[in-house]
């Protein structure tokens, strides 16, 4: 399933971030404690503005920046424990097994409930789980990006 939204704004991004937050809390279970988003676009798409929104739906009381250096943040919610990725440096898809990529997408039973944010994740494309859901910040123009969410 697809779903489009058309943002003009900073501010209009960081709102469907907020409301797909809300989503994606729904859509956590005992049976699914993870949920992996990979966010594709262009630099200045909006991938980091739409997670500002995000962790706010999660009530995710830190700044959210973009992790480029740091390629990992770890935040915890109220509910959730929120992972940033961001594989924009990293030149080899190995990279992330040292950061314990495998161990969080896959935590043990009992772990705590976890979403996951991947930016530039086609980086990373053999590692990632098949139900991982799609979000593209595809530009308009100038102002205007179109979001993408796709679900399986």
């Amino acid at each position: 399933m697809k779903e489009k939204f058309i943002s003009d704004s900073a501010e209009k991004t960081q709102e469907i971030g907020l409301e797909f937050a809300k989503k994606i809390l729904e859509k956590l279970s005992d049976k699914s404690r993870v949920i992996v988003l990979c966010l594709r676009g262009e630099l200045g798409g909006g991938k980091t503005t739409f997670l500002q929104g995000f962790a706010k739906g999660l009530e995710v009381k830190e700044k959210i920046l973009s992790p480029t250096f740091a390629i990992l943040k770890k935040f915890n919610a109220n509910s959730v424990v929120f992972f940033h990725f961001d594989y924009y440096r990293i030149s080899k898809p190995e990279e992330i097994l040292e950061l314990g990529f495998k161990e969080i997408i896959h935590p043990p039973a009992g772990s705590q409930k976890s979403i996951v944010a991947i930016e530039w994740p086609e980086k990373i494309k053999k590692y990632l789980p098949k139900n991982s859901l799609n979000i593209d910040f595809i530009f308009v123009d100038e102002s205007k990006r179109e979001i993408i969410f796709e679900t399986k």
